[in-house]
């Protein structure tokens, strides 16, 4: 049987199950798709993706030449091999993706069926944030704040030291003030509250980031690798400001450009009435004065 038979009995097989049973084909195939995106989706921005790509071009080109060489009796070795290709690369993609499966456990036991803040509180988190990144920035104070979202970090928040404290520009500033005990390490924000502060996050390997980043980039970016938190990072040297999310490290931020971003990431501020936050953030500036 040739390619073109195998391929036309592929079809009317197809053919088949869409007359006999076409709900369960589209929702094996919605399935499917699912499946595949969001696989897609974690693994973008990692090793993985690369090594995913590299796989599948593998595998046409090997497609390729055993339907072309290894027809009928020729190449019977060539056969052999190509049929069990995948139970062989299966055990090859557990051993390649050992870093991405194990964060994607950490992420499942660690997920928050909860969140802590409402979307105003939170609107208010973000303003406070804001403004600390802001004279961090214009007075090149290195800072690194993590936000925390739907997984857990309390495996790095235990190593650091506790504080329990509401989010403000003003505490933000003091704890990455040059010379405080925990200026050179990170702050974890868990909802509207300052959890801890100088806490060290793991390191992105040397393969994965840029040689001209810094350690708190570095740091950042080693962080978005292995949870879904918001990381951002105002540099020592220049006071530019970035953000770290999900693999990604996006720099040379305004504070505005930083804001929409911060909103966007964080899901729950879309309801999130934007008269009443500038109200909030107008009546605080008034208390302040």
């Amino acid at each position: 049987m040739d390619l073109f038979e195998r391929l036309n009995l592929l079809l009317m097989r197809l053919a088949g199950y869409l007359h006999n049973e076409p709900l369960v084909v589209l929702v094996e195939l919605a399935l499917f798709w699912a499946i595949t995106y969001m696989v897609f989706k974690f693994l973008r921005g990692t090793r993985g993706a690369r090594a995913i790509k590299g796989a599948v071009l593998v595998l046409i080109v090997a497609t390729l030449i055993i339907k072309i060489l290894g027809s009928g009796s020729a190449f019977e070795r060539l056969n052999f091999i190509y049929n069990n290709f995948l139970g062989y690369a299966s055990l090859a993609m557990v051993i390649v993706f050992q870093p991405e499966l194990r964060r994607a456990f950490v992420r499942l036991g660690e997920a928050r069926l909860f969140r802590s803040a409402t979307g105003l509180r939170r609107a208010q988190v973000i303003e406070e944030l804001i403004n600390s990144v802001s004279y961090l920035s214009k007075n090149k104070i290195g800072a690194l704040v993590v936000l925390e979202r739907d997984v857990g970090l309390e495996g790095v928040v235990q190593a650091g030291t506790q504080l329990d404290a509401h989010v403000s520009n003003e505490l933000l500033n003091t704890i990455f003030w040059p010379g405080s005990a925990l200026h050179d390490m990170a702050v974890v924000i868990r909802g509207e509250r300052i959890v801890a502060a100088g806490v060290q996050l793991p390191l992105a390997e040397a393969e994965q980031y840029s040689q001209e980043l810094g350690s708190r980039h570095r740091a950042a970016y080693g962080l978005s690798l292995e949870c879904d938190a918001l990381v951002v990072v105002v540099s020592e040297e220049t006071g530019t400001i970035s953000l770290a999310e999900r693999g990604r490290l996006v720099r040379n931020l305004s504070p505005d450009g930083l804001r929409t971003a911060l909103v966007r990431g964080m899901g729950e501020m879309k309801s999130v009435d934007s008269e009443d936050l500038a109200a909030s953030v107008k009546m605080k500036a008034k208390k302040s004065a």
